[in-house]
């Protein structure tokens, strides 16, 4: 399996986090695909294969850490991409609500 789980949803609370600035501040780092679940369980085979689809947008994943789990919740097709040549790690930012206050 490529991921730890597909998820079709986001089981964690909202962040308030809505775009590429918003996680701009978060510093990448390498993530390995088999400990990310998911939060979609579709991706459109044409974000997928265009050459350009990081050209709007972060050009890392963005993951959320909840309850001891990581939940890719953008970049699946950057996640796919990698394994499908063979990577088994991914670059992303990491929000760890884990460690908010009051958590």
């Amino acid at each position: 399996m490529i991921f730890k789980g597909v998820g079709e949803a986001r089981p964690y609370p909202p962040h308030g986090l809505d775009d590429a600035r918003d996680w701009a501040h978060l510093p990448p780092r390498m993530l390995r695909l088999d400990e990310l679940v998911t939060t979609r369980a579709e991706l459109d085979l044409r974000v997928l294969l265009s050459p350009d689809s990081t050209f709007y947008g972060d050009i890392f994943c963005h993951v959320v850490r909840w309850q001891d789990n990581l939940y890719l919740e953008d970049g699946l097709h950057r996640a796919l991409r990698a394994a499908l040549q063979g990577r088994p790690v991914v670059h992303g930012r990491v929000l760890d609500l884990d460690a908010a206050p009051g958590r």
